[in-house]
């Protein structure tokens, strides 16, 4: 099986430990974006993985390509140019202090980006799986143009898309997200959602939650999927359930909704206490592509795809390195974090 994923590479910087910004001297450096992180996840399960993308010819931008074959994501797409790297600046919170994000990514590489510079039919070429998220096109110039003739090539071969709703406030208004992913959604095949994202996006939202009291009506969601699907025509709709108890500890579960039989799966709830929980959406991600494309039931995917989040978020960094095995362990119910030997 070969996947394709679309979006933006970036230097992420951060302070050291639990450091504010306002105090550090100094910043680690590393690499990742939504899209990036997904395709490091599904190498690392062992399927064949590509990233596209447009970064600068120079030290940084190799250092950004060579952050993924690290991991064996197929590189040889990304297109090479522009000036920038987009840049985050990421303040980790912790106890009843959030996590502060503060991004520098105007006039990066990709944002400008032109249509031609990805010829997508060679791009999907023998491809099974194309995915891409909503921050992709909210990062202005020709985006969402680029987007849309992805996914149009992405159907002209056959390709599955899923995307994840990802709506970035600081990026555009809820009016340009809804106008934009009202068009991409109509190629979208699966779609990824949270408590937050398909009520900023479409106005969908479940009854009786309050996502920062940490309360979630379960059962609000299957309507919430279900609207989804029937506005889009999208075969399955996953919907993550994070219960924020604070920035240390959360509760995460997750919905998996298929369309065709009207199935909703509910996965177990994993009580987290994170390390880092940036890349988490895109590990939930990762894990629910390789278990749709490795024959998974409804239940087994959506636990697998839970499993696979909850790790991440013992994880520094975007990525998510872990293995099949390890992710098989924990959905099977062994979390006890025993050492291994």
């Amino acid at each position: 099986m070969k996947i394709v994923t679309f979006g933006e590479l970036m230097l992420r910087l951060q302070p050291y430990n639990y450091e504010r910004f306002v105090q550090a001297d100094r910043l680690a450096f590393s690499f990742g974006g939504g899209e990036a992180n997904v395709a490091v996840s599904l190498a690392n399960y062992g399927m064949d993985a590509a990233f596209v993308t447009k970064l600068p010819a120079h030290a940084i931008g190799q250092a950004a390509v060579n952050s993924l074959r690290r991991y064996g994501v197929d590189t040889s797409k990304i297109v090479r140019g522009g000036e920038r790297v987009g840049i985050y600046f990421n303040e980790k919170g912790a106890s009843q202090r959030g996590s502060v994000c503060i991004y520098d990514r105007a006039h990066s590489a990709i944002q400008q980006a032109a249509p031609a510079d990805f010829d997508w039919d060679a791009i999907f070429a023998g491809v099974d799986w194309f995915h891409f998220t909503g921050i992709t096109p909210a990062l202005g110039g020709q985006l969402v143009d680029i987007c849309r003739a992805a996914c149009i090539a992405a159907k002209a071969h056959g390709v599955k898309i899923s995307c994840d709703l990802n709506y970035r406030g600081k990026l555009w208004t809820r009016e340009q997200a809804r106008a934009a992913m009202s068009d991409l959604c109509r190629y979208v095949d699966v779609c990824i959602s949270n408590e937050e994202d398909a009520k900023d996006v479409f106005g969908i939202e479940a009854e009786a939650t309050d996502i920062y009291a940490g309360e979630l009506n379960r059962e609000g969601y299957k309507s919430v999927a279900k609207q989804l699907a029937d506005q889009f025509g999208f075969e399955k709709v996953a919907i993550t359930l994070r219960e924020s108890r604070s920035a240390s500890d959360n509760g995460w579960s997750a919905m998996l909704y298929d369309a065709a039989s009207g199935e909703y799966c509910f996965s177990k709830q994993y009580a987290l206490h994170i390390v880092d929980r940036v890349g988490g959406g895109d590990s939930f991600g990762g894990g629910l592509i390789y278990a749709l494309l490795t024959g998974k039931s409804t239940q087994q995917a959506i636990e697998f795809a839970v499993a696979a989040s909850a790790l991440k978020h013992s994880i520094e960094g975007d990525y998510n390195m872990v293995t099949v095995d390890e992710v098989e362990k924990l959905a099977a119910g062994d979390g006890s974090g025993r050492i291994q030997r």
